[in-house]
């Protein structure tokens, strides 16, 4: 005799029609990868305080000194949380950013460029 949770998932798992992938047409033809992108973005190698916080803008920069003195490496600046950042007078605007930045930077969806973007 099946369970209840059994009979639930079995006319759940019936009730869906089953789905399948739909593929788009292949052109060989054209090449896609060179279509969007016109130049591939320089990024730095070597990443420290200065050079994150460069990438930022926004006037964050001015905080190097500070940032590098208190805390010394790029590494504890990645895991630093918000009230370290406060008690060094950082303002919230500021540690937004630094901190949203470095959750990017840990997850690998943003590096700071070679070059500052033009304003």
């Amino acid at each position: 005799m099946a369970t209840w949770l059994q009979r639930i998932i079995r006319t759940r798992a019936s009730s869906f029609p089953p789905t399948t992938p739909k593929l788009l047409p292949h052109h060989s033809s054209s090449s896609s990868s060179s279509r969007f992108f016109s130049k591939s973005t320089q990024y730095i190698v070597k990443v420290g305080i200065p050079e994150f916080l460069t990438g930022i803008g926004n006037g964050v920069e001015s905080h190097v000194a500070k940032l590098e003195s208190e805390l010394g490496d790029f590494q504890k600046l990645l895991v630093t949380r918000t009230l370290k950042l406060k008690k060094l007078g950082i303002p919230c605007k500021h540690r937004k950013l630094i901190l949203k930045y470095a959750h990017k930077y840990r997850l690998g969806l943003w590096r700071p460029r070679a070059e500052p973007m033009k304003a």
